[in-house]
């Protein structure tokens, strides 16, 4: 367990409408989309608690109530598993409630990540947070969140998770500029947003986790709109670099995109063959499901 004395809050920008996933987002948040049996945000506040952050703030909007009430006690739930003696089951709901302090704020206006990020001032203070984009599942077991913790701890700045990706990839995602540290870490120079592969300056794709100083929110205010009006955060970080330097911590592998629909179906797959319950008979399925004609 990766335990920073300096960063011990997150934030989750989750008010964004989750297009996507329509129709079955219409009427619930995405970020509640089961993979496996969990809503997807479940898996990042257990990743924010594995790595010793209990103070998490979710940034909603409307129609997000079910966010709220997933994380807080159902005492009639409660009592019906009680009296029914289903122990597991209560234990379970219980600790959802009692895992994390998740606060609530919401975003009035869908304008950008920056300024999700930005609402988020208030509650953190001049302390470096953590932000954790709920679209990004990483595997308990990848370190990913851990690693970055660490190189803040030993660098005192900003970190970003930066993913090897494919040539023709990379214009789905942010692209630095960078130059090695150390094993697994870079030192950032520039950033280019969605780039064409003949322009990207690297194959590093920025991805949804971020260790930031608390000196992105005046980063964020020197920001000007982009497309849409609205402040991305990647912008803000190029602001950023002009006032302290941002690493970036560099992996191949332990991340599902939950807002793409085909890395949505290999998460739950992923997820499912890896327990214990489901495992054995889920891959006996779909070892005889590939042989059908």
């Amino acid at each position: 367990m990766a335990l920073s004395p300096a960063v011990n809050k997150a934030v989750i920008p989750a008010a964004g409408l989750g297009t996507r996933f329509l129709p079955a987002a219409k009427a619930q948040p995405k970020e509640m989309l089961p993979l496996v049996d969990k809503p997807s945000i479940q898996y990042v506040v257990e990743e924010a608690v594995q790595n010793g952050i209990t103070d998490i703030l979710v940034i909603t909007g409307r129609g997000k109530r079910s966010l709220e009430d997933h994380f807080d006690r159902s005492f009639e739930l409660e009592y019906r598993l009680e009296q029914s003696g289903k122990q597991r089951e209560l234990d379970q709901m219980r600790a959802i409630a009692e895992m994390a302090t998740i606060h609530y704020v919401r975003q009035g206006e869908p304008l950008g990540l920056g300024h999700a990020v930005s609402v988020a001032r208030q509650h953190v203070g001049d302390q470096p947070f953590v932000v954790m984009l709920p679209d990004d599942i990483m595997h308990p077991t990848s370190g990913i969140l851990e690693g970055m913790l660490a190189a803040h701890d030993r660098h005192q700045a900003s970190v970003l998770a930066l993913m090897h990706v494919r040539p023709e990839e990379i214009s789905s995602y942010g692209s630095v500029a960078a130059e090695p540290v150390e094993a697994s870490l870079v030192r950032v120079h520039d950033l280019v947003e969605k780039p064409a592969p003949e322009d990207a300056p690297s194959n590093l794709g920025v991805m949804g986790r971020y260790v930031l100083t608390p000196a992105i929110f005046d980063a964020i205010a020197r920001t000007k709109p982009g497309r849409g009006g609205e402040v991305q955060l990647t912008d803000a970080i190029k602001v950023l670099l002009d006032a302290e330097p941002v690493y970036g911590y560099t992996f191949r592998e332990g991340r599902f995109d939950a807002g793409n629909k085909l890395d949505y179906l290999r998460a739950t797959v992923e997820l499912a063959l890896e327990r214990d319950d489901l495992g054995p008979p889920f891959r006996a399925y779909l070892e005889e499901r590939v042989r059908r004609p």
